[in-house]
C-alpha cells in the first residue's frame, strides 16, 4: 500500500472537539479558552445575540418608522360550522350560549362564523357579528336564520 493510494477520508490531521476544562495538558491553558476573570468566564453566562459590548445597540439607534396596526385591530373569534353541532335543533345561538357551551372565552371584539365542516343541526337561529358566505349558504340550506348584529353592541 502506498500513501498515494489512501482513501480520501484518511487525513493527516483530524478535527476534534476542544477538550476544555482539563488543565494545561489539553493545550487550552488554565482558563479553558474563556479568557481571564469576569462574567464571561463563569458557567451559565449567556450573551444576547445583538449585544455590542455595552455601546448603544444598533436596533435602539435606528429610528422606528411606519404604522403598526396591532394595537388598534379588532380581535375576532372564529367559530366553524362543525362546532355548532353541539347545539340542538332549533336553538338560538348568540354570544351567551356560545360561552355556555365553552366555544368562546375571554375578551374579543367580534364573533365570526366560518363555513368549515358540515352542519348537522336544522333550524338554528344565529345572531353574531359576521358570517362567511359559505356559512350563510349552509345555514340557510338547513332552514336556519342568520341575523348579523352591529359591531360594538
Amino acid at each position: 500500500m502506498n500513501l498515494s493510494q489512501l482513501h480520501k477520508a484518511v487525513r493527516r490531521y483530524h478535527k476534534r472537539h476542544k477538550r476544555r476544562g482539563c488543565g494545561d495538558s489539553c493545550g487550552h491553558g488554565g482558563t479553558s479558552c474563556r479568557g481571564g476573570k469576569g462574567q464571561s468566564a463563569r458557567s451559565g453566562f449567556h450573551q444576547r445575540n445583538y449585544f455590542e459590548g455595552g455601546q448603544m445597540p444598533l436596533i435602539r439607534k435606528t429610528p422606528k418608522r411606519g404604522f403598526n396596526n396591532t394595537r388598534f385591530q379588532d380581535k375576532v373569534i372564529v367559530i366553524n360550522l362543525r362546532d355548532l353541532n353541539r347545539f340542538a335543533n332549533g336553538d338560538t345561538i348568540n354570544e351567551q350560549t356560545l360561552r355556555e357551551k365553552g366555544l368562546i372565552k375571554g375578551e374579543f371584539d367580534r364573533i365570526k362564523i366560518l363555513g368549515n365542516g358540515n352542519l348537522e343541526r336544522e333550524n338554528l337561529i344565529l345572531s353574531v357579528h359576521s358570517f362567511s358566505e359559505s356559512a350563510v349558504k349552509k345555514i340557510q340550506e338547513k332552514g336556519g336564520k342568520v341575523t348579523p348584529i352591529a359591531i360594538g353592541t
